[in-house]
């Protein structure tokens, strides 16, 4: 067996470094091999495009865009196109990685990739993004496909850009393919449930980690960090099968309420308050670090990555940890977590909802069939629980964290494959 040394952690992690010292050491226990170490380490195709758009002002600016596929041995490649200033090759080859383990976790047919272009969506007009997304998948053309390679929105993207995104990919093919991209508006094929299905799977792996711990549903306690669409529909969800939310926060600071925060009203008060929970009255004012370090039984860090670090871990007081938000977990601060005994669902399992209503999506336009929310919901909260469960009995076999039963459980299915089609 080739014994691969452990990449080193870093003072000021970045998302790759975390995601690569946890594969190090997946890949250590389940005696991974140096060849098929590289094979899954190194990604199947990175693709880096110079796009052409003309502005507003008649000016011509080119803006770079990328694509990662990381592996489609498992079958098409499946990941989010990122529009945001600070996007560059690595930090896509990290996402690209982490898609491939989260589809395999959740047991679904994809393989991982990621997207995304260089810019700025907040200064730019709706019709400067709409010529950028059109370049963008013309020059993509090749890459993207229902079978190859299917995008989906990620930060700074949305449900209007999937529709560019169909609409220019199906004009180049003289035909309507609904099947090129998920994440669209339901009236273009979209699936019901998408939108709280990545909150929707956060609320069964908490649920799922309550049992386990044995910690009653109804005499519970949950403080939520972030109230984005992930966090608010965990909160929500939560709170309706008998969780106490105690705290939720979002970028004006964090809301603390012993007696439970009503998340219907929360929620409302965001829609009227151009989406921000600044001066909200249900509950007092807390820093963001005091959310994070309160006695609740559950928390759920939905926000972004690594907001709980060492000094954070320290003081952490809570029982389970489900996380929404990817990589909000440093890796240093992991051994401190499993120390202190805090079951902690990692989050290429516990955000995995999203994928999987994806999935969906793609299934619906593949057969040309719509199916109800309660389908749509029934079938992913099973697959869900599965998952779960899963892990859990990986993490009791190999007596390691869930994070790294996670990762186990993924990288065995993508190396297993490799080996029976026998690949290289």
């Amino acid at each position: 067996m080739g014994y691969i040394e452990p990449a080193p952690i870093k003072d000021k992690e970045n998302p790759l470094d975390s995601m690569m010292s946890r594969f190090d050491e997946a890949t250590r226990l389940l005696g991974i091999t140096e060849e098929m170490y590289n094979i899954l380490k190194i990604p199947a195709k990175q693709v880096v495009v110079g796009l052409p758009v003309t502005l507003d002002n008649g000016k011509i600016k080119v803006f770079e865009g990328y694509r990662v596929i990381h592996s489609n041995i498992l079958g098409p490649a499946k990941g989010g196109i990122r529009f945001a200033p600070d996007v560059n090759i690595d930090e896509v080859k990290a996402l690209a990685a982490w898609m491939t383990w989260k589809c395999a976790v959740v047991d679904i047919p994809y393989g991982g990739a990621k997207g995304g272009v260089a810019c700025n969506p907040r200064e730019m007009s709706e019709g400067e993004l709409e010529r950028l997304m059109r370049a963008y998948t013309n020059a993509m053309l090749s890459v993207f496909g229902p079978d190859r390679d299917i995008p989906a929105p990620d930060m700074g993207t949305g449900q209007r850009e999937m529709a560019w995104l169909m609409d220019e990919y199906s004009k180049a093919h003289g035909m309507t393919i609904h099947a090129v991209v998920t994440g669209k508006p339901v009236v273009l094929g979209g699936s019901l449930g998408r939108l709280e299905a990545t909150g929707r799977g956060v609320m069964v792996c908490a649920l799922a980690g309550m049992e386990r711990l044995k910690i009653n549903p109804y005499k519970s306690t949950c403080a939520v960090q972030g109230f984005g669409n992930v966090g608010s529909f965990a909160a929500k969800l939560l709170h309706e099968r008998g969780v106490k939310i105690i705290a939720i926060s979002d970028i004006s600071g964090g809301y603390h309420n012993d007696k439970g925060i009503d998340i219907d009203e929360a929620m409302q008060y965001i829609a009227k308050n151009s989406g921000t929970l600044e001066g909200y009255k249900g509950a007092e004012k807390i820093s963001n670090e005091e959310l994070l370090t309160l006695k609740a039984d559950v928390l759920v860090p939905a926000a972004k990555e690594d907001v709980i670090d060492e000094e954070i871990a320290h003081k952490m007081q809570c029982k389970l940890i489900v996380e929404g938000a990817n990589g909000p977990t440093s890796a240093k601060a992991d051994p401190i977590i499993n120390e202190k005994g805090i079951l902690a669902v990692p989050d290429i399992l516990a955000n995995a909802g999203g994928v999987t209503v994806s999935y969906f999506e793609w299934v619906q336009n593949r057969l040309g069939y719509k199916w109800t929310q309660e389908r749509v919901n029934r079938r992913s909260d099973r697959i869900m629980k599965e998952a779960f469960d899963k892990v859990y009995e990986t993490m009791k076999q190999y007596n390691v964290s869930m994070r790294i039963a996670a990762y186990i459980v993924a990288i065995d299915k993508v190396a297993k494959t490799y080996q029976y089609r026998g690949g290289y």
